[in-house]
């Protein structure tokens, strides 16, 4: 179950979240703009960007960035920007969708916007798109779903992984099972 959100604190479920990156995706296509391709910004923007690749029918691009990594993700560090991009098929180019899950400081999504424009030069147009967007933001996202006038840590639902490691494997996946009386078998509850 979810705990109750507030100012300080916004929980989101798995259902939530999947929903929440289609509707954004319902936001992008409604706008009309049409994208060549999908750069997503790892880790945040995987789930996101997988999505919408898919949705699309566009191929996805990845650029791993990274600030959050003190305290199990808590408390935001120096920000790292990969000098390369991962895509499959040719080079990042045209008309570029930016995925993220939020713009929080807006830190992130300006030095990306600056590192495409001085290494990228092949893309002619970049528009963002993130589920989160906070009031605190240096920066606006082109598309967003919500909103935050507050400033909440929002607890999205792989955060449980961050503090998760292999040989605690076990005993976690067990959590929520119990024995099904006829055949033994651990039964999700």
């Amino acid at each position: 179950m979810v705990p109750v959100s507030s100012d300080k604190d916004l929980w989101v479920s798995w259902d939530e979240y999947h929903r929440n990156i289609e509707k954004l995706a319902q936001i992008v296509h409604g706008s009309g703009w049409q994208f060549d391709q999908v750069l997503c910004l790892a880790r945040g923007g995987l789930r996101p960007g997988d999505v919408f690749s898919r949705i699309f029918d566009v191929p996805l691009a990845i650029l791993s960035t990274s600030s959050y990594r003190e305290e199990a993700g808590t408390v935001r560090g120096a920000l790292d920007i990969a000098k390369f991009i991962t895509i499959t098929k040719g080079e990042l180019s045209g008309k570029v969708l930016l995925v993220d899950d939020l713009v929080d400081s807006g830190v992130t999504l300006e030095n990306v916007q600056g590192h495409l424009r001085e290494y990228f030069p092949a893309v002619t147009e970049v528009k963002s798109a993130v589920i989160w967007c906070k009031a605190c933001s240096s920066v606006r996202p082109d598309f967003y779903l919500d909103y935050l006038p507050s400033n909440p840590w929002i607890h999205q639902p792989f955060e449980e992984y961050d503090s998760l490691r292999p040989h605690q494997l076990g005993a976690w996946m067990k959590k929520g099972e119990t024995k099904d009386n006829n055949s033994g078998t651990p039964q999700a509850i």
